[in-house]
């Protein structure tokens, strides 16, 4: 029989002819949010729209933005060296490592490639997992990927690393203020405090042109704005149904008798492109209920007052004004309950792609105490243009006391609003030109970025140079540095203690030399 030598925290070591492990879930999670942000009122007012258009209509407050200084290595090289350091973690303990992202630099080498460089020093080698695309749905298809590995014969015991990032921008036009960008990592390992419920996810895959990249040379997106929302709701409606299929069959076989609904999640979150579309998502779920029972009271309750909806067909009604007003009415109070308190990073940064659905769960976690927390089912909705789409659930550990899993892990999350609060606002005529200049320099080859170093947080990584073959070279703002973001690094690192792993010093991606400050920038070798 073979035995791993790495056990996980709490667990028994792995072994083949064993049962499944228990409680495969996240055990940690790290987000990072770009330094930089423009105002939506501000933009609104740049644009010359009407006020409220990206406030109110969209939903949005504000919105991170990257210069040409970062790109997707940058974001994930930084998200998963502050995860290993707030958490301990050595890089041998990890034995399988995906990224989920749309950002495409390379139609060949994957992020996770340059992610190895961080594992040099600890000579580990031996890391399963790959790149994993399909628009805004990467992330959660890695994620699953990471589970499903530590369920099965495979696993050797060691811990499965999630990372899903994106820099999300858009021509100048309607679609442009619900870009965004960041990303977001996850921990995987049996006895975690986020446990996947087994065998309960609805999943709807279809094809659709409703917003795709085909221009290779292009950050920017084709966009189907009216069939993107209708291609979202249609597949929130097949994933939940398939969902709720699956639980209630669950439940039969357990002898329970009784219907699933929203009730059931004490919480539900999902993919934002935009906070308002989120809101009308509850909207959506709460009249699937409605439709879906057989007997529903409209008497009184949520469904009071519905009587003229009861023989809608939920297909002829993605964009009826009537249905989507009577029912954000009716899911008002839900909403306020198990959704709003999700939306404080998309708010507050933007659509960040494949991270978004995991912002929002970060959220969650940063904004109730532990004992809220515990016991509850989350629900989560994760989308991905063209499309493919999934509905699962985990639940949160019983085990809310100090010192607890779910208490560390709550507690590494708790200065989200702080992180957010302490970025540096700038004027819409900044935010456009730094578009500007990347759409101009993207995927040159000889180029030097031209974004300012001073203005990351300490601890980013960042890009120093692409060379003539497109190679791409970055380094690592000291932690040293006094700002904003490093208090909470270092207090975060007490707090995540329940990891048994020593810290080791971090190794540093090799940079070139001083970068010439003559900006040169050529086409290169295409």
């Amino acid at each position: 029989m073979f035995v791993s030598p790495i056990t996980m925290p709490g667990s028994v070591p792995a072994s083949y002819s064993d049962a499944w492990p228990k409680d495969v879930g996240i055990i940690a999670m790290e987000v990072y949010i770009p330094s930089q942000y423009v105002d939506q009122a501000e933009l609104e007012e740049f644009d010359d729209v009407g006020a409220g258009k990206y406030t109110i209509g969209l939903g949005q407050a504000r919105m991170g933005f990257c210069s040409d200084r970062e790109d997707i290595n940058s974001l994930c090289l930084t998200v998963v060296q502050r995860l290993m350091e707030r958490n301990c973690l050595s890089y041998d303990s990890v034995g399988r490592l995906e990224v989920g992202t749309e950002t495409i630099i390379d139609k060949s080498k994957s992020v996770k490639t340059v992610l190895m460089q961080l594992f040099e020093e600890s000579g580990n080698t031996d890391v399963e997992g790959i790149d994993t695309t399909n628009a805004c749905y990467g992330g959660t298809a890695a994620l699953f990927n990471a589970v499903n590995w530590v369920e099965c014969s495979s696993w050797d015991g060691r811990y499965a690393l999630v990372v899903a990032g994106d820099i999300a921008v858009y021509a100048t036009g309607s679609a442009r203020p619900t870009g965004g960008a960041g990303a977001v990592a996850m921990l995987v390992g049996p006895n975690a405090p986020l446990a996947f419920d087994r065998g309960l996810r609805g999943t709807h895959m279809q094809h659709a042109y409703d917003f795709y990249k085909p221009d290779m040379v292009s950050e920017y997106p084709v966009v189907d704005g009216k069939l993107s929302i209708q291609c979202y709701l249609s597949a929130l409606d097949r994933c939940y149904s398939v969902y709720r299929n699956k639980i209630q069959a669950q439940w039969q076989r357990e002898g329970l008798e009784r219907r699933f609904s929203l009730n059931d999640f004490g919480y539900m979150v999902f993919h934002s492109p935009y906070c308002k579309l989120v809101q009308k998502s509850l909207a959506r779920l709460v009249l699937n209920d409605f439709l879906s029972h057989p007997n529903p009271n409209m008497e009184s309750g949520p469904f009071s007052g519905l009587e003229a909806f009861r023989d809608v067909k939920a297909e002829d009604t993605y964009f009826d004004r009537d249905v989507e007003k009577a029912f954000m009415k009716a899911s008002a109070e839900m909403f306020e309950q198990k959704t709003k308190a999700s939306l404080l990073i998309s708010n507050q940064n933007g659509n960040m792609y494949t991270p978004s659905v995991y912002g929002c769960l970060a959220s969650i976690l940063a904004q109730f105490t532990p004992q809220e927390l515990a016991g509850q089912r989350v629900g989560l909705f994760s989308y991905g243009s063209g499309f493919a789409a999934t509905l699962y659930s985990i639940r949160v550990t019983q085990d809310a006391t100090p010192g607890s899993t779910l208490d560390k892990l709550v507690s590494s999350l708790s200065d989200l609003q702080a992180r957010l609060d302490s970025r540096k606002k700038v004027p819409p005529a900044v935010f456009a030109d730094n578009m500007k200049l990347r759409e101009e320099t993207h995927h040159l080859a000889n180029y030097v970025p031209q974004g300012s170093v001073d203005e990351l947080f300490p601890g980013t990584w960042y890009l120093t140079r692409v060379d003539e073959k497109h190679r791409r070279y970055y380094t690592r703002r000291s932690l040293d540095e006094h700002g904003p973001l490093e208090a909470g690094l270092l207090n975060s690192v007490t707090a995540s203690e329940h990891i048994p792993s020593p810290v080791k010093k971090m190794p540093r991606i090799p940079a070139t030399t001083a970068a010439p400050e003559a900006v040169s920038i050529t086409n290169g070798e295409h």
